[in-house]
């Protein structure tokens, strides 16, 4: 079975923690539908909250594939960097007569 996406997990479950707050506030307190923007404002709150809590073990596994993702993509630039750092390591050391000038 195929694990899903961590990063889309995360990111459905963050906004449910938004969603049904609102959607409490605004059926359940009737000042909320006058005042939309107050019940979003408290309807983040309550979701950074509920995701600072309860989402924790989400958050590390999207960030962790992210982390590997980003690593499994080299540039030409690093792998370039590689090679020549892989030639330096296989240079034998020069002896004293024929060290090379560098400017």
């Amino acid at each position: 079975m195929k694990k899903s996406a961590p990063l889309l997990v995360y990111s459905v479950l963050r906004l449910l923690a938004f969603l049904v707050p609102l959607a409490i506030l605004w059926l359940f307190f009737p000042i909320f539908r006058e005042l939309w923007w107050l019940a979003a404002i408290f309807a983040a709150l309550i979701g950074v909250s509920i995701s600072m809590l309860f989402l924790r073990a989400p958050l590390t596994d999207a960030s962790a594939r992210l982390h590997e993702r980003r690593e499994a993509r080299t540039t030409g630039a690093q792998a370039d960097a590689e090679t020549e750092d892989a030639v330096i390591d296989a240079e034998p050391p020069a002896s004293d007569g024929d060290s090379p000038t560098r400017p």
